[in-house]
């Protein structure tokens, strides 16, 4: 396998990590209502565990409540049961055919415990984007040692991985400080 779709491969690799961290840290409060605060919360809809956002238009009118609206308002207790059962520990208020989650204001020590969880994550990202690194390395080695590519290559092949994992815990440090701000901010 040629040193460039080697790089390249990893490098995917590596956007998926990024990808997964930010998918993580939209599922993170911030005192701030974000429809992405639901996504992970599945209804049992006829027997499967569905999407709430497959069953209902999803809002955020304003910055303390988000509004769900079901297609089918015979689901909405459904709907309301996975809510109350789900980790988000939100007042779940139903109201005819909708439902509205209000966000409490977060302390200033909920923050600073909010702000570890997300630099958790963080780390986790980067831990995922050395491994990715490490494996790259020994790929290259490997087929350096099959004679499949010279030394020269996959020297080439090192630095362009050792690039690849600065820019992207670079990109890590940068998300992970946004989202710290934001919660700290708002």
């Amino acid at each position: 396998m040629p040193t460039q779709e080697i790089v390249t491969s990893h490098e995917k690799s590596m956007k998926s990590s990024i990808d997964h961290l930010q998918h993580e840290l939209k599922g993170i409060r911030t005192g701030r209502a974000s429809t992405g605060l639901i996504d992970h919360v599945r209804v049992d809809y006829y027997g499967s565990p569905t999407p709430i956002n497959q069953l209902a238009t999803v809002s955020a009118p304003d910055a303390t409540s988000i509004l769900i609206k079901p297609f089918d308002p015979s689901c909405l207790k459904e709907v309301v049961k996975a809510l109350t059962i789900s980790d988000l520990n939100l007042p779940v208020n139903p109201d005819g055919k909708v439902i509205r989650l209000t966000i409490p204001p977060l302390s200033e020590e909920r923050r600073k415990q909010i702000v570890v969880q997300v630099k958790n994550c963080g780390e986790s990202a980067k831990v995922s984007i050395r491994n990715i690194r490490r494996d790259a390395n020994k790929h290259l080695d490997d087929e350096q040692k099959s004679k499949l590519i010279s030394e020269d290559d996959r020297d080439k092949g090192k630095r362009d991985i050792d690039g690849l994992t600065k820019k992207y815990t670079g990109k890590i440090d940068d998300a992970i400080k946004a989202k710290s701000v934001e919660i700290m901010t708002d």
